[in-house]
């Protein structure tokens, strides 16, 4: 029997203080400290160093200046994280205060030195919760940085073909790994898509077989979950959108060629999601149509009963007025006062003409076809 994994939204609490100025710092309840990572590469060399604290970054970017660097940071809650690269890297502190933000909406801002982009990464964890996590980039001419929230590590396909070096991973530049990137968020989005369908899949073969309202509940949760990653979707296929008609020399004629396929994959996204939107309506309708359809089986029935028993009753009421057949004072007969009450089989006859009017009632029911189920 089908079972369903009731995925559901995960939920997030994150309350900027109001008023507060521009450019504050506000970690989000529950931030993690940083993890931070540095893959720097080139076409014929690459390295993979793990940091212990963010004051060995500068050495590690000094040591090979002419390789590219891929910064991979993971959790977001150190302030001395944002202090070191607003110095370092001369970062605006809008771009700080919209990393530390984690509700920000997939995005493209270009500076004078760099470009600011903003992602949300889609997936379904172990606990089939779906992570709405928003994932960072800071790009330079041989340098991206990327903020996530969580320590779970999504990119493990970007760093495979960084390590072994396949295609043009290594000889694309750091815009190219940012296409990279972007591309296994956009191919996560599929994948957290189908997941869903199939749970649509199991849900429809579930109401044929039994509709429950239960059922309802949870097509509405996956319903919301759509709408979650239309949200997401729209603004992405925007910023995409953005980075191939940007006129930054930070983006490479190269690795516009390939966000042209990204922007393709938006686009697939968004249609998926229309469409699997509308099956979740027409699930919920259907299953209201089931249970309306099941409610009316059962007053069809509740029906009958008492279209058979109406006449049994005016009988029984009748012959239960008990009107005296003698006058008990006079000792006058009352001939017209119900003489059926004394008759020797009186009993045996009117239980026969009520079983004979319900075998009647019957009959007519079912040549009506009443008492069919279809």
């Amino acid at each position: 029997m089908a079972k369903i994994r009731r995925i559901h939204l995960k939920q997030k609490k994150y309350i900027p203080l109001p008023g507060s100025s521009p450019g504050a710092i506000q970690l989000f309840e529950g931030a993690l400290p940083p993890k931070i990572t540095v893959y720097a590469y080139d076409s014929s060399e690459y390295y993979c160093d793990e940091l212990n604290s963010i004051d060995e970054l500068d050495e590690h970017l000094k040591k090979r200046p002419e390789l590219t660097h891929w910064i991979d940071i993971r959790g977001l809650g150190d302030l001395s994280l944002y202090d070191y690269i607003e110095k370092e890297f001369n970062i605006h502190k809008l771009v700080l205060e919209d990393i530390a933000n984690i509700q920000q909406r997939p995005k493209l801002d270009e500076y004078d030195d760099y470009l600011y982009a903003v992602s949300r990464m889609l997936y379904v964890d172990t606990g089939l919760e779906i992570e709405n996590e928003q994932v960072s980039f800071i790009l330079f001419p041989k340098i991206l940085i990327s903020f996530q929230e969580n320590y779970i590590q999504k990119f493990e396909p970007v760093i495979y073909r960084l390590k072994s070096g396949k295609g043009n991973i290594r000889s694309g530049g750091s815009s190219y790994m940012l296409y990279s990137l972007k591309d296994v968020i956009i191919d996560d989005y599929f994948t957290l898509i189908y997941k869903l369908g199939d749970e649509l899949e199991t849900i429809e073969e579930l109401l044929y077989r039994k509709p429950d309202k239960s059922l309802m509940y949870q097509t509405q949760s996956i319903k919301r979950a759509m709408i979650m990653i239309r949200r997401t979707a729209w603004p992405e296929r925007d910023k995409v959108n953005d980075m191939i008609r940007s006129e930054s020399k930070l983006i490479t004629k190269h690795t516009r060629t390939f966000l042209k396929d990204t922007y393709d994959h938006c686009m697939e996204v968004i249609d998926l999601v229309e469409s699997y939107k509308d099956v979740t309506t027409s699930l919920i309708d259907m299953n209201l149509s089931f249970i309306s359809n099941r409610m009316n089986e059962i007053m069809k029935v509740l029906t009958i009963i008492s279209s058979i028993f109406i006449p049994l009753t005016f009988i029984a009421g009748v012959y239960g007025m008990n009107f005296a057949y003698q006058d008990p004072q006079t000792g006058k007969m009352l001939e017209n006062n119900m003489p059926e009450l004394y008759s020797e089989n009186g009993y045996v006859y009117t239980m026969a003409v009520m079983v004979l009017i319900a075998l009647v009632q019957m009959i007519y029911f079912w040549r009506k076809g009443w008492l069919s189920n279809k």
